[in-house]
This record gives C-alpha cells, sequence and structure tokens, in this order.
C-alpha cells in the first residue's frame, strides 16, 4: 500500500471514529406549540416530536457531514481535499435530481460502500430512528434548495 492510499485509509477511519461517537448534547428545552396546537389529540406532542428531528438532524450534520461535506454542504469541508473522489456537492441540482430518498437514507445509515461510492463515506449504524435519518435526509434536500 502506498503511502497515499495509506494516508486516506488512516483518514477514512480517523472520521469514521469521530462520526460514531457515542457523545450525546442535553436534550434541546422544550418547545412551545405551534399557533393552533392543542393537547387534545397529542398535536402538541407531534409539533415536538418534529421539532427534534430536525435539530437531531442538524446536530449530526454538523457534527459528522460537516468535516467532508462542509457546513454549507457545498463538499469542502476539512477533509475534502485529501478525499478522491471528493466529497459530494449537496447544491447541485442535477445531482439531486438524480437520487431519491431511499438512496438519500440508504447512504446517510450504511454509507457509501452501500450503494456502490466511496467507502470513505462512513457508515453510521447507531442511527436507528427511521424519523432521524429521514430528517437527515430532508436536510441535505434542502441544502439543494439554498444556492
Amino acid at each position: 500500500m502506498n503511502t497515499r492510499h495509506f494516508f486516506h485509509a488512516a483518514l477514512a477511519i480517523a472520521l469514521t471514529a469521530s462520526a460514531c461517537s457515542k457523545s450525546e448534547s442535553p436534550p434541546p428545552p422544550p418547545t412551545k406549540p405551534a399557533a393552533g396546537a392543542t393537547n387534545s389529540g397529542g398535536s402538541t406532542q407531534v409539533v415536538a416530536a418534529k421539532v427534534d428531528h430536525a435539530a437531531k438532524a442538524k446536530e449530526i450534520f454538523a457534527t459528522r457531514c460537516t468535516p467532508c461535506h462542509g457546513a454549507e454542504g457545498k463538499g469542502d469541508g476539512a477533509a475534502s481535499a485529501s478525499l478522491t473522489p471528493p466529497p459530494r456537492n449537496f447544491h447541485d441540482p442535477a445531482w439531486q435530481s438524480s437520487v431519491d430518498d431511499a438512496y438519500l437514507e440508504k447512504i446517510i445509515k450504511l454509507g457509501g460502500a452501500a450503494v456502490g461510492k466511496s467507502t470513505a463515506m462512513p457508515s453510521n449504524p447507531d442511527l436507528t430512528d427511521p424519523a432521524v435519518i429521514s430528517a437527515l435526509k430532508d436536510y441535505v434536500r434542502a441544502l439543494g434548495k439554498t444556492p
């Protein structure tokens, strides 16, 4: 194995290890119900749950995805310079329209190798809540709608 491949392998392992850390931040403070939401039928709980999943997705993106994809998802994170192929730019409309939601959720959960892409894209086996995975997919989709 040449030095370049060794470096990429070591970087992938380091990023995977940091991405899979179990450190948890304290839960966000309770949110106020949306206008018109009531406690009857549990609508207040549904609103709060959606906010929690979106907040968790944003936190996960910031800690796990930003090193390679960049804070804005443009594929320009600090680790991107050493990766071949470079990380995906989520702002690319052609790419956004070429992939479906199931693909995005699969690569988020299982990593690049699961979809025939770079093994440098780590899996996230600790993400077991489908709602959080879906919120991460929605976050990536939203990045594609910003300039």
